[in-house]
């Protein structure tokens, strides 16, 4: 059998060392890593000039089974292999038809499916198939904490480097989604001054429009200081701009930290490596949750998280008559820090 599963790193790396498979199939949560695969196979598989006979590009909405399957089933002109792209697959007519073509791939088609934002049903006949003659790749979401790394990851082959809290405010402007975050890191890298290799939060601030003043991070830095004044001159310029600073953005910013400043509470083994593995941070970031821990002993985080928990509801309208997402903010502050 073929050994179907196989990560995101193992795909590139042979398709970059010209070892094909007949079909890739690529779904899940995550589009970056689909759209990445596909955009290097349709670059670099087949020469510019074997392109114009031998690559076809089917959107799901717009074609059936058959018509995948016919196209598969062509040989290649003037060319080693034929390449097939079938994107929003999801979205494939009698999906489940193609199991015929699956059973048995051509040898010199290279079929690349992409079913994003979800994931095959494992007991339909297809991923039975699919298991025996194709590249199974599932690509999912990472989770927040994972983010930074991923970017520390994507600028170092580019010889770049970013600041720990520059990575941290482009997560907190774009969210999780790798696409965009990637496109941003492109355009500051050209507006990088000559002979800057690093990207700091003046670039975010000057380039995208984050203040880096203003922003969960630096929230989050008063809460630990206990720094009223700044907390309160945070939470005013969050209120006067909630289009830019929802409150639910706010809320999980500090729910991530205070819960692994509970988890931080529990550990026996307070020593850096130990903390920085248990709450799978930087060792960078180890200060602050030591700094938390001297503010906030564990009955009081447990108070807040409950607080953070009810304020979540709140501003989505449960319990909550007419206060707006600015005055919920400056109460649950108040509470925090008092």
């Amino acid at each position: 059998m073929l050994k179907s599963a196989q990560s995101y790193e193992q795909i590139l790396s042979d398709l970059k060392n010209k070892i094909y498979h007949p079909i890739y199939f690529l779904s899940g949560e995550e589009p970056y890593f689909i759209d990445r695969i596909t955009e290097y196979a349709s670059k670099h598989i087949l020469t510019e000039e074997e392109k114009s006979f031998n690559q076809t590009i089917f959107y799901g909405k717009d074609v059936d089974a058959a018509d995948i399957s016919n196209a598969s089933n062509r040989f290649p002109m003037m060319a080693n292999h034929q390449v097939i792209i079938v994107k929003e697959a999801q979205e494939v007519k009698n999906f489940e038809d193609l199991v015929h073509y699956i059973q048995k791939p051509l040898k010199s088609t290279i079929l690349i499916i992409n079913y994003k934002y979800r994931s095959l049903d494992k007991r339909f006949k297809i991923y039975k198939a699919l298991q025996e003659t194709a590249i199974i790749f599932e690509s999912k979401k990472l989770y927040d904490d994972k983010i930074p790394t991923w970017i520390v990851e994507y600028i170092k082959p580019k010889n770049y480097q970013i600041e720990s809290k520059a990575a941290i405010l482009l997560i907190e402007f774009l969210g999780n989604d790798l696409s965009k975050i990637a496109n941003e890191i492109e355009k500051l890298i050209i507006t990088l001054p000559d002979g800057m290799k690093i990207i700091t939060p003046d670039h975010i601030e000057k380039n995208i429009g984050i203040s880096k003043e203003y922003n969960n991070f630096e929230l989050q830095n008063a809460l630990i200081a206990r720094n009223v004044v700044k907390a309160n001159r945070i939470i005013r310029y969050f209120a006067d701009n909630q289009k830019n600073h929802h409150i639910s953005v706010t809320l999980t910013s500090l729910y991530y930290f205070f819960t692994k400043l509970l988890l931080y509470h529990s550990l026996k083994d307070k020593s850096r490596q130990n903390v920085a593995a248990s709450l799978k941070i930087k060792p960078f970031f180890v200060s602050d949750y030591e700094k938390g821990a001297r503010i906030y002993n564990i009955n009081k985080v447990i108070r807040i998280i409950s607080w953070l928990r009810d304020y979540d509801l709140k501003s989505k309208g449960f319990g909550n008559v007419s206060a707006d997402a600015g005055d919920l903010l400056k109460e649950l502050i108040y509470k925090i820090l008092h």
